[in-house]
């Protein structure tokens, strides 16, 4: 079973999935601030000690990639108002009017917006009414001091639009570890095996005990500014920890694990999705070892296209012409 610190459950326990037709007016391609991956292959997936066997991390197997690109950070909540004032797009958390929020977040004048309804198995998660990626802890709560922070409460649903829009696309799940593994082979984390190597924090993660104590001894307690801590070996920043990134891929366990061309080559995932559900990757903030460590580059969850929470965002890729 998915622990929900990674993922909550899909809004339809709670309400009725509805549909947006979302008018995207495509803008002009722009590869600013996009970094490019050269084809070749990598070993993908892991055997990892920690792993989640009902997750489908392994087997470790050779993927090939074509070459393509990608953002070098995920989308921010600067990049995303500018596609919302170009649009008018609404997000599925401002059209179902409510989003979740840990529970330690909540903005004191949110308190009172807690909706029916939370996560029994993992209570640290509220259904806050006014919870969307412009009040990211609830009514009273803005964006306008972190501009440079990763967007958050998009769905599946809305990372598509703004790809869209922006002439790009979602990457594959094999895209994204090709990517965040940055040169290195079968390592853990994008910079090696140790997590915090010469004592130096590498990404934002849980500090202390969870759910009840996080000491902040990476420097936050929420999402962080979208470059904070190094690059990986391709320049990518933040791929493990901050936020969960949407994939393009629909959600199997075992898709991938048979060995045929359409799993090794290029891999775009599975026809159809395990319970509607699509691939997240990376890690959040709220991801600590003593109950969810998948913030490891082999780690992989998923959740409904129409779900949003406060650490989940994306990245973009793109073809090359």
């Amino acid at each position: 079973m998915t622990k929900d610190c990674c993922s909550p459950p899909t809004r339809a326990s709670l309400k009725e999935q509805a549909c947006q037709e979302a008018n995207t007016h495509r803008k002009a391609v722009n590869h600013a601030g996009m970094v490019l991956i050269p084809a070749g292959a990598f070993r993908m997936g892991g055997a990892d000690s920690e792993d989640y066997p009902q997750d489908g991390e392994g087997p470790v197997r050779t993927v090939t990639v074509s070459n393509f690109l990608i953002d070098a950070t995920t989308v921010t909540n600067r990049r995303f108002a500018q596609f919302v004032r170009g649009t008018g797009y609404v997000t599925d958390a401002e059209r179902y009017g409510w989003s979740y929020v840990f529970y330690a977040a909540v903005h004191p004048r949110a308190q009172h917006q807690v909706i029916d309804g939370t996560v029994s198995q993992a209570p640290w998660w509220l259904a806050v009414k006014g919870a969307c990626w412009r009040a990211p802890e609830g009514p009273g709560s803005s964006v306008d001091t972190r501009s440079d922070h990763p967007v958050v409460h998009v769905s599946w649903n809305d990372a598509n639009a703004y790809a869209a829009w922006a002439g790009k696309r979602l990457p594959t799940e094999a895209e994204w570890e090709k990517a965040a593994r940055g040169r290195l082979d079968q390592t853990r984390f994008p910079w090696g095996n140790d997590m915090v190597p010469a004592g130096r924090h590498r990404c934002n993660i849980w500090q202390g005990n969870f759910p009840h104590l996080n000491t902040g001894s990476d420097g936050y307690f929420t999402t962080a500014p979208v470059k904070t801590f190094e690059p990986n070996g391709y320049g990518l920043y933040n791929v493990v920890g901050n936020v969960w990134e949407w994939c393009a891929d629909a959600w199997s366990s075992d898709w991938h694990a048979v060995e045929r061309p359409e799993t090794r080559l290029d891999p775009k995932g599975p026809p159809e999705s395990e319970n509607g559900a699509r691939v997240i990757r990376g890690g959040s903030y709220l991801c600590h070892e003593s109950y969810c460590s998948r913030y490891r580059l082999s780690a992989r969850t998923l959740n409904t296209p129409d779900s949003s929470t406060a650490h989940m965002g994306f990245r973009c890729a793109a073809d090359l012409s």
